[in-house]
């Protein structure tokens, strides 16, 4: 269950709900059929709740540095509302099985897939390289890291990519709001 791998003495969320009370609460079955009829809801609307849509970050300085004039001397760290990051686990486990099923992901994009890890990423790079060098060529390496290509993503491309994909309008609906006015509180 994907509430499971959640550290049940993580920092406390904006709602104020461990998840340890969490795992509590969802242990009974008419708890867990109400979250599930909220998740259902929001999908079936096209709506994510604005509650869910609220994070908090926190600001933390790095020890030991000679100076706290660079973001870099900082960690930040955001958190969501709990049981608004165990409905999106759900909702994006269901999604990539979706995508993997229906083969719309390149077989070689690993990174955040479930049963796929650093090893498998690497095992395809030197796969790649071998093949290059058994016809003589020379192979290079590029990487970056895209954490901040998400707030960056074109908001209207999303439903076309989703239609591609051969989703259900209404999860094209509820993904479109889903990205939109979201906010953070600085603590």
């Amino acid at each position: 269950m994907a509430i499971n791998k959640y550290n049940n003495s993580s920092a406390p969320r904006p709602d104020r709900i461990s998840w340890k009370y969490l795992k509590l609460i969802i242990k009974d079955n008419k708890c867990l059929e109400e979250i599930i009829n909220i998740a259902n809801t929001c999908i079936n609307l096209g709506y994510w709740l604005s509650h869910f849509k609220t994070s908090s970050s926190i600001i933390i300085s790095k020890p030991n540095k000679v100076a706290y004039d660079s973001s870099k001397s900082f960690y930040l760290f955001i958190l969501l509302n709990t049981l608004g990051k165990l409905i999106e686990k759900v909702i994006g486990e269901q999604l990539q099985f979706h995508l993997i099923a229906n083969n719309f992901i390149y077989p070689n994009q690993l990174e955040r897939l479930k049963q796929h890890s650093t090893t498998d990423a690497g095992v395809v790079l030197i796969h790649l390289i071998w093949s290059g060098w058994v016809k003589n060529l020379q192979t290079s390496t590029l990487a970056f890291d895209i954490t901040q290509f998400f707030p960056s993503l074109n908001h209207q491309l999303i439903p076309l990519i989703l239609k591609k994909a051969e989703f259900d309008l209404r999860i094209s609906l509820f993904l479109s709001d889903y990205i939109v006015d979201r906010k953070t509180k600085y603590s």
